[in-house]
């Protein structure tokens, strides 16, 4: 096993030293937290015949109002294909509102529809409660710290634009 060593920037001195298991243990760890917070939503969307990628095109378009379909594509790294499929049902079912731009007619810009913004709530209160509980069972020190760790996760090249844009949520 090798040791990954990190080094205080402002002390020289490195205070975590962490086994190449550890950190198989962290990703596993990831994994099975990923499992079990994705596990409520899974089962509201699979009795109204949709899946994960459902519940990513809901979770963005009701976080960001009237984003166009170009940004929506480049947050979900999917396919234009695969986001029409998904985009179709959504619509067809009242879940998305889609109209043209105003300011470019080629653009499409989605919002949630009222049925759609109560899908997202039913969706997200469960995965809500569990960061919730988590956050107070490991105390507010844990918290920021789980943050750092989630921000270190995120390519280093577009982590600024992205935690811009989440604090501005």
């Amino acid at each position: 096993m090798s040791d990954i060593k990190f080094t205080d920037r402002r002390t020289g001195s490195n205070p975590l030293f962490l086994r190449d298991e550890e950190i198989r243990e962290g990703v596993e760890l990831l994994f099975y937290a990923y499992r079990d917070h994705v596990s409520d939503p899974d089962n509201i969307l699979r009795k109204q015949g949709f899946g994960r990628a459902h519940h990513r095109v809901i979770h963005f378009v009701g976080r960001n109002p009237n984003i166009n379909v170009a940004e929506l594509l480049k947050i979900l790294r999917i396919t234009k294909q695969s986001l029409g499929r998904v985009l179709k049902q959504l619509v067809d079912e009242d879940i998305i509102n889609q109209r043209v731009s105003t300011e470019d007619r080629r653009q499409r810009l989605l919002t949630l529809t009222d049925k759609g913004e109560e899908l997202e709530r039913i969706l997200s209160e469960p995965q809500r409660q569990r960061f919730a509980r988590a956050y107070r069972e490991a105390g507010p020190e844990a918290v920021a710290g789980f943050r750092k760790v989630l921000e270190g996760l995120i390519n280093e090249d577009e982590r600024r634009a992205i935690l811009d844009k989440i604090t501005r949520s």
